[in-house]
């Protein structure tokens, strides 16, 4: 039901000027344009990591590790496309995006390991400006990005959620927030894990559906009001960590 309704949600903003964001060339995922590349060893570690918790959610059915493969490769070629050419001695700005895609293996997972309405939602979402703080990979050295912001390496979703929740944890959980500030740790470093990561290993399969459902439907803020709600429900445990 999820999965049909970000689908029809989605193709329908994709398909008005008004909320279509970013312009994107067409891109048609082909066997023969990915057949000659690879994954590199984090991908491959991450795409077992997905396929053993698709089928332990009984989502994926046998052989899903190549549809997967083939969803990975084709969303690296789409966005290359959009991507600035930059020389720079940064790690994070090499040639292919650093880390694991885990939006889009939340979304294939969600689609049921289907790999082409996967592959269509991810192309229809890339157009919305939610795309932007929901699927980090969408923003690697992106042409839609000022030069200046893609060559400091660091993603919008830093210096904008990351930056809005500690300003939102200061006012609505001030405990908290000393609390952070006393350990030396900011509250941006592990939100900005969070949300790289999907929330995966940190909430439930529903809970993961619900966030990225909540943010596609209400707007990228709430994923801002999402952190902020996660550090409320976690607020004892913190303080109880900072006092011992």
């Amino acid at each position: 039901v999820l999965a049909e309704l970000i689908e029809k949600f989605v193709s329908h903003l994709s398909e008005s000027r008004l909320d279509c964001y970013f312009s994107t060339g067409n891109y048609k995922a082909m066997d023969a344009d990915v057949k000659n590349e690879s994954l590199s060893s984090v991908q491959q570690l991450g795409v077992e990591m997905t396929v053993r918790y698709g089928t332990y959610l009984n989502l994926l059915k046998e052989h899903a590790e190549n549809g997967l493969c083939f969803v990975l490769m084709n969303c690296e070629k789409f966005l290359k496309q959009q991507q600035r050419t930059v020389v720079s001695s940064l790690c994070c700005l090499q040639e292919r995006c650093a880390g694991y895609d885990w939006f889009a293996s939340s979304v294939f997972l969600i689609m049921s390991g289907d790999e082409e309405k996967t592959l269509t939602f991810l192309q229809q979402f890339s157009h919305l400006l939610v795309s932007a703080f929901l699927w980090l990979p969408r923003l690697h050295m992106s042409m839609h990005l000022p030069v200046t912001t893609v060559e400091s390496g660091i993603h919008p979703v830093y210096y904008c959620s990351a930056h809005h929740i500690e300003m939102l944890l200061k006012a609505e959980l001030p405990l908290v927030f000393a609390a952070f500030h006393m350990s030396g740790f900011t509250p941006s470093q592990i939100c900005l894990q969070w949300i790289t990561q999907c929330f995966w290993n940190y909430m439930d399969w529903s809970e993961i559906c619900h966030y990225i459902a909540i943010c596609i439907f209400l707007g990228p803020d709430y994923q801002i009001y999402m952190c902020i709600s996660v550090f409320r429900h976690l607020q004892q445990d913190i303080l109880k960590h900072t006092e011992a």
